[in-house]
């Protein structure tokens, strides 16, 4: 009787959920080396960098989604559309519920999944500090239907001018000036006149007011200095007004009330300021996790508590040099880590010691509309403009080829440079 397959269960199909299930599905799964399980609520995979330009409509995400399915069955792996509820750690298995995608047929129940590796890679969330009327009011970027949510919204709104006699004002505010919160701002500067060419012209790009809230001093805190402050002066160029020093205390329907008790009006709120784990990882009982809820891990990426149970990326706490900060929640971390765990996990099977991650910081780059970027490379190089933005671009590239392979990332490439010239430039529907 042949020996039973090693069981590597992933949950979480991210940046580097979805880059270790193809890795280790390409050389472990290909060879029966070990059966390869990757968990998703999704049907699809979207790049989470990319969740700002869909927000705005000025990205289609049917034509960047990755369907998980055909992506398992060209790569080796099995993928499960669960939702991730509980874990028996005794039994090394863990429960999932199945989301309901039809009214007419719906499965109510739970299914266990027996793992003999175990690797989370849930990524994170919004963290809204418990701000009054946040919940309520503000549109998040979580993921992709919350993108799509604030961008039908967006798009509703100028047809519903469309009736009006008169000219309307937009007042759309940004609280959280880090990547996301700049890189949306930017891309609304383009949405805005794309409605405007596209005869959606009630509301007067002129009269569309896009306010970015930093609560620190500055603008883009994990950048350096300069970085910010010539970010700012673009984002400031670009019409768009920018208030550091700015704590908001409550969030109403229609405005920002601030900690010194001063508002400004704002139609559409949208939430980027802070991350923490999503409250799934509750189920984690006396696993040792962060102030944030993250689960804590050695440098070979096992979680402290259990040696069978890996996590990585925003959803782990990963401090590998003990001088340094925890790493950020950065998708070149993921993909690394994802990178390191297809070495690792194979090592494990092989029954050799485990090796210990590092991380190599390249840079950080930020996206100011389709034309434009600002970041610095190698920790010193600093770089802006459309160099700096086709640099960005690659990094989406880097990710294609990950999952797809080079061949067809090089297709996908020609697809898009084809797509975007011929098609509008925002979502109209």
């Amino acid at each position: 009787m042949s020996k039973a397959l090693h069981r590597i269960v992933i949950v979480g199909g991210g940046a580097g959920g979805l880059e270790l299930a193809t890795q280790l599905g390409d050389t472990l799964g290909k060879h029966q080396k070990a059966k390869i399980t990757l968990i998703d609520r999704s049907l699809s995979h979207i790049w989470k960098p990319l969740l700002h330009e869909i927000a705005a409509g000025t990205l289609n995400p049917h034509a960047e989604e990755t369907n998980y399915f055909a992506h398992a069955k060209k790569h080796n792996y099995q993928f499960i559309l669960g939702q991730f509820e509980t874990i028996d750690r005794e039994q090394k298995k863990i429960q999932v519920s199945t989301p309901q995608l039809s009214e007419k047929y719906c499965q109510d129940g739970y299914t266990d999944i027996e793992y003999d590796t175990l690797v989370m890679a849930i990524g994170s969330r919004c963290n809204d500090f418990n701000t009054k009327g946040v919940r309520d009011n503000c549109y998040f970027l979580d993921n992709r239907e919350q993108a799509e949510v604030f961008q039908q919204d967006l798009f509703h709104l100028y047809l519903n001018a469309q009736n009006s006699q008169t000219m309307s004002a937009l007042n759309i505010a940004i609280i959280g000036a880090g990547a996301t919160g700049v890189e949306l701002a930017a891309e609304l500067i383009d949405a805005k006149e794309n409605f405007h060419q596209y005869g959606l012209n009630k509301i007067d790009p002129k009269l569309v007011k896009i306010t970015l809230i930093e609560a620190t001093q500055r603008i883009l805190p994990a950048l350096s200095e300069a970085i910010s402050a010539q970010t700012q002066k673009t984002l400031e160029k670009m019409g768009i007004e920018v208030l550091t020093n700015h704590k908001v205390s409550e969030v109403t329907t229609d405005s920002i009330i601030f900690a010194d008790g001063k508002t400004i009006p704002a139609t559409m709120k949208v939430w980027a300021a802070g991350v923490k784990a999503p409250e799934v990882l509750e189920q984690f009982k006396n696993f040792e996790k962060d102030r944030i809820n993250r689960l804590k891990v050695y440098a070979t990426l096992q979680t402290m508590t259990d040696p069978n149970i890996f996590a990585f990326g925003d959803c782990a706490h990963c401090q590998p040099d003990a001088k340094e900060p925890p790493l950020g929640p950065r998708a070149q971390v993921a993909s690394q880590q994802a990178t390191f765990l297809t070495q690792a996990l194979a090592a494990r099977l092989r029954g050799a010691q485990l090796p210990m991650f590092s991380f190599t910081d390249k840079g950080s780059l930020v996206s100011l509309s389709r034309h434009k970027a600002i970041g610095q490379i190698l920790g010193q190089v600093k770089v802006h403009g459309a160099l700096a933005r086709s640099m960005y671009a690659s990094l989406y590239r880097i990710h294609q080829a990950n999952v797809h392979g080079y061949g067809q990332a090089g297709l996908m490439m020609t697809k898009d440079f084809v797509t975007r010239r011929v098609g509008p430039k925002i979502k109209l529907y």
